[in-house]
């Protein structure tokens, strides 16, 4: 069943990874979508591959989401593209982790910027054209760093815990006018390109273990002893986009097979 059926739908940080499965399952779901990067080669790849593989009608955007005027100039083109905006899912986000006494102040301000000043500046802009018409969801992929902090990853826990805030104060300003706004917590996605190609060398190294071991005392802290996969976040997702969850705003709901609880 198609729970999105002809609604539309942008993405960012769609190109690749968690982005990337979350453009198709919109699509799959019913959604016209437009998905976001700042790789463009990569973007076009894969909205042509999604429409490929749904039939749905697809495009790409090249927009760094933490330049204001870019995002408000391609939020306007997505909308004639697809003809209105029901969907804004915010994934766009990158993690440095780092001892906080060694950690490059401006790799730190970076992260805030593109994890939590990007997700404000296109969640208001979504909110711009969803006001007026009444309705409409935003969604920000969280994390569970959004609810606890992290070792070492100060400068993304800190980004996590505002964007939680960020969701409850828009979803406070935009409750009347019928526009929700809510989160998803996801867990370690320890099978994703993320972690394999990036996360287990940097906290193997912040850690002084292997690989291997970082990825078993990952798993050794879930309840349900396996990894966050995309599907699991996925379900949530359009949950969350759909009218099932018309209740619901300003929540942060969690992905993470037990980890997190509250």
């Amino acid at each position: 069943m198609e729970r999105l059926n002809d609604k539309k739908a942008i993405i960012t940080g769609a190109a690749q990874g968690l982005g990337a499965a979350l453009f198709e399952r919109l699509a799959r779901e019913g959604c016209d979508v437009v998905g976001w990067d700042i790789n463009r080669e990569v973007i076009e790849g894969t909205a042509r591959q999604v429409a490929e593989a749904t039939g749905r009608r697809t495009a790409a955007g090249v927009v760094d989401v933490t330049d204001a005027a870019a995002v408000r100039a391609a939020l306007d083109d997505a909308v004639e593209i697809l003809g209105g905006l029901d969907i804004m899912v915010c994934n766009a986000g990158i993690l440095i982790s780092g001892d906080s006494i060694e950690f490059d102040a401006a790799k730190w301000r970076k992260v805030i910027d593109v994890d939590l000043v990007g997700y404000f500046l296109t969640a208001r802009e979504a909110a711009r054209v969803m006001l007026p018409q009444g309705k409409g969801s935003i969604v920000q992929v969280n994390s569970k760093s959004g609810k606890k902090g992290s070792f070492k990853n100060s400068a993304y826990a800190a980004a996590k815990f505002g964007g939680i805030g960020l969701t409850q104060s828009l979803a406070l300003e935009y409750a009347e006018q019928g526009v929700r706004v809510n989160a998803v917590c996801p867990g370690n996605l320890l099978d994703s390109p993320l972690w394999v190609n990036s996360l287990f060398k940097q906290y193997a190294a912040n850690q002084g273990i292997s690989e291997a071991e970082v990825r078993q005392k990952y798993i050794d802290q879930v309840p349900m002893k396996r990894s966050c996969q995309y599907e699991d976040i996925a379900n949530v997702v359009v949950f969350l986009a759909s009218d099932d969850s018309s209740y619901m705003t300003g929540q942060a709901i969690n992905v993470t097979g037990g980890q997190e609880m509250r």
